[in-house]
């Protein structure tokens, strides 16, 4: 299960968009290409998040440097797909520079709230899916009912579904809540407070955008969706063949 795109086009270019997808790829292929295990560790300790360090009163860049790391091919190209799929529209109503602000806003408070949540870890946290959970939260506030792909896998089969965003965002923030209340502070993987921290961020910081577009009243006008023609795609079913079982 897992969200390819939206169908709520935008107006204007996403420069910022574009331009924060461009530097999380060159960093990272700037450092992990050609890094051992052990250089790796040693560069994600000195600019990742580590909250013991942080909480010992050094490490205080590392609160932005983190947000442009990543631990994997797959963890940088599923942020930067979920970024692409959500942040164009909040750019375009934030406008650039204060989609730029609001990211990086979301961002830190993902970082403090993780570093809040486990404050004895030594474990280093890096990614930008707690600015990208801040333009998912901010996304759910403005377009609760807009129209989002989500790619289905069971073993052979593909098929892709348009399900509404409150449903895809509110199951995401769902999971992470309960990852994080059932995922000991010292095994790390996923930084499940920073994502529920930047979405609730995103939410908080949105609110200001969805008040000046009238708030319930335009909730209301709009029903929830995007307030122009959605982008219409063809139905998407699986290309794999269908095999029926023939009775005797």
């Amino acid at each position: 299960m897992f969200p390819i795109r939206d169908h709520n086009p935008s107006g204007r270019t996403p420069y910022v968009t574009i331009a924060l997808i461009a530097v999380n790829i060159l960093i990272f292929l700037g450092y992990f290409p050609n890094s051992t295990d052990y250089g790796l560790d040693r560069f994600f300790v000195q600019w990742g998040l580590v909250p013991a360090r942080v909480m010992a009163g050094q490490g205080y860049e590392t609160f932005l440097t983190s947000m442009f790391l990543h631990g994997s091919w797959m963890h940088l190209l599923g942020n930067m797909l979920f970024l692409w799929i959500y942040g164009d529209n909040l750019e375009e109503d934030m406008g650039h520079p204060g989609f730029l602000a609001f990211y990086l806003a979301a961002g830190l408070a993902a970082a403090g709230l993780q570093t809040l949540a486990d404050p004895g870890s030594r474990i280093p946290m890096v990614g930008a899916s707690g600015a990208i959970a801040g333009v998912m939260g901010g996304y759910l506030l403005l377009y609760p009912r807009a129209k989002v792909d989500v790619l289905f896998i069971i073993v052979i089969f593909f098929r892709i579904i348009a399900i509404p965003a409150w449903i895809v965002l509110g199951v995401w923030f769902a999971i992470q809540i309960f990852g994080g209340l059932n995922t000991p502070g010292d095994m790390g993987g996923v930084a499940y407070w920073a994502h529920a921290g930047g979405f609730v961020a995103g939410l908080v910081l949105t609110l200001p955008v969805w008040l000046r577009r009238g708030g319930a009243t335009y909730w209301e006008k709009t029903h929830g969706h995007p307030p122009h023609p959605e982008t219409q795609f063809r139905a998407a079913r699986s290309n794999v063949p269908l095999i029926r079982r023939r009775r005797n």
